[in-house]
Order: structure tokens, then sequence, then C-alpha cells
């Protein structure tokens, strides 16, 4: 075990600051741009300026993956690549299951970068009879009394929730009771789970909400001063 290994498994319980975690995958898409373009470093000033960021903040987001930039020189990008992918478990496939194979449920399934995310999903459940039996975007669709069955023999860990709020806590109760220890929520409704699962609910509606805000000022800007 390396020592960012070791720093991951020593933090768990107390855990990463969220707005970092999540620049992450913008570090990493920059970097790949960079390795394409057959950069071989890169400072933290050059992605702080490529990406609109503060290089202090950069260099500490970065800090969490165990990696060290040489002074005057930066990163080696194929090296830090590596140590983001592996800090974030994108180098490794994670089978999942989504339950709710609605609207929702379907576009997810329908993404296909979650790939290259280390993330497969590999069935979906609904109760819909008209939709049991069938496929989406090459998934399988089985009843959801088949979860704990499937979950058990295919040994997965991660379920995916594209319920409706009213049977969230349901579905995620089952969930649980099949051995799933890491949920990703994207119903809009607190979730209960016990402290041995994760969960990470997606906040659509709060990421609108500083959209709207945003849209909101600006019309109101301009109307005072008239467009950019």
């Amino acid at each position: 075990m390396n020592k960012a290994e070791k720093n991951v498994q020593r933090d768990y319980k107390k855990g990463y600051p969220s707005p970092s975690l999540q620049r992450l995958p913008l570090y990493l898409r920059q970097l790949k741009l960079y390795q394409r373009e057959g950069v071989e470093k890169a400072s933290c000033t050059r992605i702080a300026q490529d990406l609109g960021l503060i290089s202090v903040q950069v260099r500490k987001d970065l800090s969490m993956t165990g990696i060290a930039g040489r002074p005057k020189v930066g990163y080696n990008i194929d090296e830090l690549i590596s140590r983001i992918e592996s800090f974030l478990g994108w180098d490794k496939q994670r089978k999942a299951v989504l339950v709710g194979a609605g609207a929702l449920g379907g576009a997810i399934l329908g993404y296909a970068g979650f790939v290259e995310h280390g993330l497969s999903i590999c069935a979906a459940f609904d109760v819909d009879e008209n939709k049991i039996g069938t496929s989406i975007r090459s998934c399988p669709v089985y009843s959801l009394d088949e979860l704990e069955r499937f979950v058990e023999q295919n040994q997965i860990v991660i379920g995916i929730i594209t319920v409706p709020q009213s049977v969230a806590q349901f579905v995620t109760d089952k969930m649980v009771k099949a051995g799933i220890r890491a949920i990703w929520n994207y119903s809009p409704v607190r979730l209960s789970v016990p402290s041995n699962v994760v969960c990470e609910t997606v906040q659509l509606s709060s990421s609108f909400a500083v959209l709207s805000s945003k849209v909101k000022s600006m019309l109101a800007e301009e109307r005072k001063t008239g467009p950019a």
C-alpha cells in the first residue's frame, strides 16, 4: 500500500472536503488535454491559470493524492493523472446496479462516460412489468424482487437510485439489506443509511438554484446598464 492509499484509508471517516474532491475530475480533464498536446510537466500555476482557479488551492487539492510537485518544474503529467485516478478509484472497474428505470434512469444508463471513471452499471431494476425483461442501452431490466439475489451473486458494491422521493428510502433499505455499501442518490430526499454505508445525493435543484440566481442578477444588471 503506497502513501496515498494509506492516507485515504486513515482519513476515511473524517473525509475530504467535497469542493476539493469535486475539482479533481476538472484537473484530470485538463491534464489529459496536456497529455494529448504532448506536454510532459505542468505547474500548479499553469493548471490554475488554464482553469481560472487559484494556484494555492490547486496545490492543496492535489496534495490529497499524496503527490508532491517539484519547485520550478511542477508535476509529471502521466504520474499525476495516475495518482488522481487511483485516489478516486477510477483505475479499477466497479460494478453498480440502478433502481428506477424511468426517464432519468435511462439517461444515466445511456451515459458512456461512466466507464472511463471505472463505473460499470450492469443491471437495472424496476417494479413496472412493462419494463421488466427488457433492456435499456443494452442494460437488462429486472424485477426489484431480484435485487438481493443479483447483488449477492455479482458482488455489487454501488447502488444508484433514480426513483420518486416517496419510495427512495424503501429502495435504500432494500439495497442495504442486499449488501450495497455505497449509494448514489438522484432522488431529492435525505436518506437514512447505516454507518458502514456511504451515501452521496446529487443536488440538482441546488445547482439550478445557483444558476437561476445568477441569471436573475445578470438580467437585472442588463436592464440597468444594457447588455455587455
